[in-house]
Parts: structure tokens; sequence; C-alpha cells
């Protein structure tokens, strides 16, 4: 038989490799992975889903809401963190707005997100929910100064601005449609110096999906859940304690509670 060129011959060369590298790395390895990944690990590389009374309720790795028809907070559960997509895992992540972002421009800044969901939360569980740089009504205590004018940024006419003057000048509310931007961005911090509401509560993970809160938020709904269901105080914080887990490898991060745990244990009482 007459011998192939040379360059035949490498193009027939690259199919086999080709061909040999698609079955190994295509077939072979996906096969043997998922079959280590079945028999070793079974629920965690089907999704950590918890199940309950024979039905699949969610996972154990993705934050849900427990909330009504209407979004209010059920009052017999834990409520998670907040998300900023809804926990909907195809579109995890987070809401990307920084510490700058306090002037409400056609959206909520984050410094208003976080100022109305500590109100919220103050309110639900029957404590304050003032903090740092935030109104009574849940904005964000930001000023744009000009010469000879001040305005609230954030608190919309007929809105009674959190101060009356600043620097001698009368403070006035803003109104739809004028543009501030020129102004001077002055965020002011006021005199809140003890804040009850905790950071997981008003901020939302990187992820958008966490399912665990902070023990001091497990805590600070403790009562409220144990008044819902007609429980002792006592009864609810052991089952926080039972559901905390600890810090990763006994050195990172923070203590922190399951929700969807959490609430299916208060169920099974």
């Amino acid at each position: 038989m007459e011998r192939m060129p040379s360059w035949v011959r490498r193009h027939v060369a690259a199919l086999r490799a080709v061909a040999v590298l698609s079955a190994l790395l295509g077939v072979v390895y996906p096969l043997a992975v998922t079959g280590v990944a079945q028999a070793l690990f079974h629920g965690r590389a089907n999704g950590s889903i918890v199940t309950a009374h024979g039905r699949a309720v969610g996972s154990a790795l993705i934050g849900q809401s427990f909330t009504g028809a209407g979004g209010e907070p059920i009052r017999a559960y834990f409520q998670s963190r907040p998300s900023a997509t809804g926990y909907d895992p195809a579109a995890s992540g987070a809401s990307n707005l920084g510490p700058e972002d306090v002037v409400d421009a056609g959206r909520p800044s984050l410094l208003t997100l976080v100022c109305a969901r500590s109100k919220a939360v103050g309110e639900l569980e029957g404590v304050s929910g003032a903090r740092p740089y935030c109104t009574a009504d849940g904005v964000g205590a930001v000023l744009k100064v000009f010469p000879g004018r001040v305005v609230s940024v954030n608190q919309v006419c007929p809105a009674v601005p959190f101060v009356r003057t600043y620097q001698g000048v009368t403070v006035e509310c803003a109104r739809r449609g004028e543009d501030y931007a020129a102004g001077r961005t002055v965020p002011v911090r006021g005199d809140v110096t003890a804040v009850r509401v905790p950071a997981d509560a008003v901020t939302a993970s990187g992820s958008g999906l966490d399912p665990h809160i902070s023990v001091a938020y497990a805590e600070l709904q403790a009562p409220r859940v144990a008044r819902a269901r007609g429980l002792r105080l006592a009864e609810v914080e052991q089952l926080i304690r039972r559901h905390t887990i600890g810090r990763a490898l006994g050195f990172m991060g923070e203590p922190a509670v399951n929700v969807l745990a959490l609430n299916l244990a208060l169920d099974g009482r």
C-alpha cells in the first residue's frame, strides 16, 4: 500500500487524539466522578435536598423565604437573611451596591435598603430598628448641600426632614424630578448608640443564597416565634442551640443557624 503523505498522517493522528480525549474526558471521567459522588456523597451530590413528610421542601444549601401570600413574614417561623436575587440559584449574585451608594437616584440606595429593612425587622420583633445614618422613617439620613440651600435628598415631599436645620439653613424635603447631583453629599450619623438589629438581618450575602443566619439574629426572633407557637422561650432557644453550626474548620467565620432546619424542627414539635 502506498504510504500516506505526511500531512495526511498528521491529520489522522490529530483526529485520533481528539477521539480518545473526547471519550476519556467527555464520557469516562464524568461518569467516574458522578459514580464516586453518588456512592460516597449521595445527598450532597444531589443538592442536599431536605424532605419532610415524604416531599422535598428545600435545600440545606440554599435559603428561602418564610412569608405569606402578600410577602409578609409568617410570625411562627424564623426569617431568613435578605436576598438580592430572591434566593434564585440561576441568578446567584450580589446587588453590587457599595458603601458609597447612599443617595436614592431612581431606585433605593444600599443605605436606604438597609434602613428600611432595619425598621421593618425592629417592628416585627418589637425592638428598636434604629441604626446610624438612618432616619426614623427608614431611609438614608443624607443631605445635599448647596449654597444657601440644604435638601434631605432621600425624603421625598411631603415627608418631614429628619433635621430642621443644617449650619443655620432650613432643611427641605426632596422634590420628585429635581436633580441634586451637583450638591455636596453629607451623610448624618445621628445619635444612635446601640443597634439591636444584626447586620445579617439587613444585608444580603454575596451569593444571595445564604441559608444561614447569625445566632444573634436567631435569638432576636426567638421571643416572637415562641409567642406565635405558644411555646416557652427556653424551648425555642434550646432548638436554636441544637441547630447552630460552629466555625468552619474550627476558626473560620462565625457560628450560624440553618433557618430551614430550625423551622422544620419547630414544625416537628
